[in-house]
């Protein structure tokens, strides 16, 4: 980059060049997405006026040089589809410029005359300085304007400027572990507003990546059956891992509530220490019969709610086949699934030679199996060959984690809201 600041004011108008010296327009704005944290936004990248009037998005990776007289582009071609601004996405110039701010030294209120733009290590850009001027108060003179840290002021993250509602619709573009992250950095409040207003299903996933502190305060403020609910809603696993750091009377109440058919499996997790197979382990894996075949077997590792993890493997056992099984007689790795034909069956391509793990293993056991076969999940098996459940390494890291590594990541890499940062 030939600059390692820029401020947007000055940015905007700017010539856009492709890496040939082809003109492509003008930059007209800078897109970022404003944090719910004091973290500085990440910049997105350039909406740019094309010769036609049109304005399209070029994402800042496209971005390789910024002049005081252009911006160059890595590549000369881009996408045409008119730009459309995302509910999570602020304008630094259209929406920024002239918002109002408070000064965190001395409280004095101000607003945003500039803003400048930096990069990282990471190559990313984010908005690290702003130019702020203090307001004018009757016949008073006009303020200085003051170069200052994003972090120096306030007003401008995203529950500043977002409403509950507005707010919601950012956070269904979010994944659950970043909603998660996103609630325990908000006010008492409008966390309570959020919880309320996200569906059953919606706030067991984001329950699922809280940390036992924050998931235990707001299932406190739902009511009984709400809470009930969610918990039907989440995964076995994680429903007694949440139900076993509640006193005894308060989860026998919450599992009196739940239907049958979701608390009969909590209740067998719960049966078993914590740090153990058995207390790891999802009761719900994808489990055929021997005469299922491969396309079958396809089929329901392709459920898209269905864990990475648990998508690795299929296990097959004669029936019943929900856990506890009939007799379990091994494993199909997906990788060999998609070697065979779909007509064929999955008793032919059953793997019966891996070990399997005892509802007792201890969680340094469990880690150095999957260490040794290279596994991201692996079966639970009782002593009277029946699948229990399954093993996926995403559990186990959570346990070999410190208690409070989600506080610590969300301290440390405060969540990106855009989807693009998502992955989308």
């Amino acid at each position: 980059m030939a600059s390692d600041r820029v401020f947007v004011a000055r940015l905007v108008g700017l010539e856009v060049f492709g890496p040939d010296g082809e003109r492509i327009g003008r930059v007209r704005d800078v897109l970022v997405t404003v944090r719910v944290d004091a973290s500085p936004p990440r910049v997105l990248g350039i909406v740019v006026e094309m010769v036609t009037r049109r304005r399209i998005f070029v994402p800042m990776l496209r971005v390789t040089s910024i002049d005081p007289s252009a911006v160059t582009l890595a590549t000369g071609s881009v996408s045409l589809r008119g730009f459309s601004q995302r509910p999570n996405e602020t304008l630094v110039v259209g929406q920024l410029l002239d918002a109002p701010v408070t000064i965190v030294d001395g409280g004095v209120p101000a607003v945003v005359v500039d803003a400048a733009i930096e990069p990282t290590r990471s190559r990313d850009w984010v908005v690290g300085r702003l130019a702020v001027r203090a307001r004018r108060h009757g016949l008073t003179r006009r303020g200085q304007v003051q170069e200052l840290p994003w972090s120096a002021v306030t007003g401008l993250s995203l529950t500043d400027r977002q409403g509950t509602a507005g707010l919601l619709s950012v956070l269904e573009t979010m994944r659950p572990a970043d909603v998660a992250a996103t609630l325990s950095e908000l006010p008492e409040k409008r966390q309570h507003e959020v919880v309320d207003a996200l569906d059953d299903e919606r706030l067991a996933d984001v329950f699922e990546e809280m940390s036992d502190s924050d998931q235990r305060a707001l299932l406190a403020h739902l009511d009984v059956e709400r809470a009930a609910d969610v918990l039907e809603a989440m995964s076995p696993d994680d429903a007694a891992d949440l139900l076993g750091d509640l006193p005894t009377a308060e989860s026998d109440a919450l599992l009196a509530l739940m239907q049958p058919g979701d608390s009969a499996p909590v209740r067998r997790l719960m049966r078993y220490s914590s740090d153990t197979a058995g207390g790891l382990m999802t009761p719900e894996p994808v489990i055929l019969r021997p005469d299922a075949t491969v396309a079958e077997a396809l089929a329901r590792i392709r459920n898209p709610d269905l864990p990475v993890a648990l998508a690795s493997m299929v296990f097959v056992c004669r029936a019943p086949s929900e856990t506890p099984t009939g007799r379990y007689l091994g494993c199909a790795h997906v990788q060999r699934l998609l070697r065979e034909a779909p007509f064929e069956l999955v008793a032919g391509v059953v793997d019966t030679g891996l070990a399997r793990l005892s509802p007792n293993a201890t969680l340094g056991e469990i880690a150095r199996y999957f260490a040794a076969y290279n596994l991201v999940a692996g079966p639970v098996v009782d002593d009277e060959d029946h699948l229990l459940g399954a093993v996926t390494v995403d559990d186990v890291l959570d346990h070999l984690l410190p208690p409070d590594w989600r506080d610590r990541f969300t301290d440390e890499a405060a969540p990106d809201p855009s989807p693009e940062a998502a992955g989308a």
